[in-house]
């Protein structure tokens, strides 16, 4: 009996992938047609095929095969974003990356947490939380929308590096004001520094040490053993970067984000692939990212709760406003303006100010919050999903357009990615 119930169980979840899959396709082909980035599409695909609207897809953000979609998921299109990254061009915005990812996360949190105090009357610590369970930006959705839209090099790699590096500030931060709010320790500045320059460093480490045996398995003129099954490794590598950062309690994001990083600058290290393995791997990577995340926003479009979020809808709309149009450039002028190194042009920092969409990583940080039943969550998970909603719709639909009007655009060309 309980092996027909799991075949039937299994027969449901192969049905609901099939459905996503068949959605997916179709939708990537109207974002081409439409010409706006996929993940706007695909949420709206989700949205509409969720309990809520079309009950075809039905996977609990609670569950762990959820779980297991963005886990892998948010790490491989992590993956593909480091790997499009180049040495050269962070070098002169390193100052900008640190500190936006750091201090800026701080200054999000902050402003966006005395707007949802003042607007949604809520005490000043849950409103603290809110702010910081948003304040990250989400490397699931910039990564893609940057793969699509060809913005000036260090511009998109700023925010692409923006996006992973700050995940772990984000959580930090969180679970800092968390303790504060539950009563069960107080904050400690030395201490939650200690935590950020830990995680950082040993998701670096672990990165870039799996980076480069992975580069060496599979570029290395005499010992490339693996070089037939490059696309394997990638697959394997992510998974080992995420586990093995998350078992030594540091940022498995950033981890694979660096790992990706090394891969996509093997060169540097002497690797070199030959032109048509590297195009083969490049095929693959392209592939995969694009199936996860089209799983990962048509998952997030169908769980999108509207009863949670009509409780909280226009004191809600208030802060996310507030928090894209005030935050958001309080945050970029305040970190990158004064970084003489990377002598940031007005039109970038105005760029950057509208580029900061809200995705998986605060979905993920507000549902950890509804479970531990934290002080306020139920608002927290309605206004993130508002911030989804409003961040992925306006502004990432709208990067192009603004990336035209500023000059940033430029010439498409082919991703030499891994």
């Amino acid at each position: 009996m309980e092996s027909a119930t799991s075949i039937e169980s299994a027969k449901h979840v192969l049905l609901v992938f099939g459905i996503i899959l068949a959605a997916g396709a179709l939708s990537g082909l109207l974002a081409q047609k439409l010409k706006v980035p996929d993940v706007v599409v695909f949420l709206l695909t989700g949205i509409c095929l969720g309990p809520q609207v079309l009950p075809m897809i039905d996977i609990r953000a609670d569950s762990a095969l959820n779980q297991l979609i963005l886990i892998f998921g948010s790490s491989y299109i992590l993956f593909d974003g480091g790997a499009s990254l180049r040495f050269k061009v962070l070098k002169e915005v390193w100052i900008t990356i640190v500190v936006i990812a750091t201090v800026g996360v701080l200054i999000m949190t902050v402003i966006t947490g005395i707007a949802a105090y003042y607007i949604l009357g809520v005490p000043l610590i849950v409103a603290m939380l809110l702010g910081a369970a948003i304040a990250s930006t989400d490397p699931a959705t910039l990564v893609p929308i940057f793969k699509q839209v060809p913005i000036k090099d260090r511009v998109a790699q700023t925010v692409m590096s923006e996006s992973a590096f700050n995940d772990a500030m984000g959580a930090i931060v969180t679970f800092a004001v968390l303790g504060i709010a539950t009563g069960s320790g107080g904050f400690s500045l030395g201490k939650a520094m200690f935590d950020l320059v830990w995680e950082s460093a040993l998701g670096i480490i672990a990165g870039g040490v799996l980076g480069y045996c992975a580069a060496f398995v599979i570029a290395h003129e005499k010992y490339d053993f693996l070089v037939e099954y490059a696309p394997l490794v990638t697959l394997m590598a992510v998974i080992g970067a995420y586990l093995g950062a998350d078992g030594l309690h540091a940022s498995g994001f950033m981890s694979v984000f660096v790992f990706g990083m090394v891969i996509g600058n093997k060169d540097s290290f002497g690797f070199k692939m030959e032109h048509r393995e590297q195009e083969r791997l490049e095929e693959f990577v392209l592939t995969t990212a694009f199936i996860m995340r089209m799983f990962i926003f048509i998952l997030l479009g169908a769980q999108v709760d509207f009863g949670l979020m009509n409780q909280y809808l226009a004191g809600g709309v208030a802060v996310v406003v507030i928090f894209m149009l005030i935050a958001r450039p309080v945050t970029v002028f305040a970190c990158a303006g004064p970084d003489r190194r990377a002598k940031w042009s007005m039109k970038e920092l105005l760029f950057m100010c509208w580029t900061r969409e809200t995705g998986v990583i605060p979905a993920a940080l507000a549902g950890m919050l509804v479970g531990l039943k934290a002080p306020g969550s139920q608002m927290i998970a309605s206004v993130t999903f508002i911030a989804i909603l409003m961040t992925i719709l306006i502004q990432a639909t709208t990067t192009k357009w603004l990336a035209g009007k500023l000059g940033l655009l430029v010439e498409k060309k082919r991703q030499a990615t891994p």
